[in-house]
């Protein structure tokens, strides 16, 4: 049976390790790190709300030049792989910022690089570059894979008066990084006080 100040000691070092551990590991859990990061489609995502997205992001400070006939990334003229483009833009543009990767939920975290062919994705914000005058959503009026819009006029939110954006812009991942973080701690202390009993 272990002294009370060994005991002390083994929960003091790994109370430390386990704040380490919560930090790593919290840095992981929602794509904090220091890693690149990408912001693409969610494959549940419809055609509607992605259009509504896409429209919104080109509107709102993404570059979608390349988006256009002829540019790079035109082909293939599909509505996730342009709001794909069009959401990592503007997610890299805004220096990957909280809730700048949700597009009602239209979009999602990727850790490896969408980039295919002649088609770079940017990767941070300085790698994104481009002009700041919002570039309005390319044409697909004449591609069969695409379902043709069904709005009136594009939503393309911004600072348009009387125009709300129907994006959130606060931290949609920080209530479940507390979560995370705090449960790994109460079960690593758990398994402490298990240990040296």
């Amino acid at each position: 049976m272990a002294t009370p100040k060994l005991k002390f000691s083994l929960l003091f070092s790994f109370t430390i390790a386990t704040c380490i551990m919560v930090n790593v590991s919290s840095q992981v859990i929602v794509g904090g790190g220091g890693g690149a990061s990408w912001c693409v489609t969610r494959s549940d995502a419809s055609f509607q709300a992605l259009q509504t997205a896409l429209d919104y992001a080109c509107g709102a400070g993404a570059d979608c030049s390349v988006l256009q006939p002829n540019g790079l990334c035109f082909l293939p003229n599909t509505i996730q792989a342009h709001a794909s483009y069009a959401f990592n833009s503007f997610y890299q543009r805004k220096g990957r910022a909280p809730g700048s990767c949700d597009f009602s939920g239209t979009a999602t975290i990727a850790q490896s690089d969408p980039s295919y062919g002649s088609c770079v994705y940017p990767s941070s914000a300085i790698t994104a570059g481009g002009g700041t005058t919002p570039i309005t959503t390319p044409p697909g009026m004449n591609n069969p894979n695409m379902e043709p819009p069904t709005m009136a006029a594009p939503l393309i939110g911004g600072d348009n008066p009387g125009m709300n954006t129907p994006f959130s812009d606060n931290n949609s991942r920080a209530p479940s990084k507390a979560i995370a973080t705090w449960l790994l701690l109460f079960f690593s202390f758990l398994i402490i006080m298990t240990l040296i009993s």
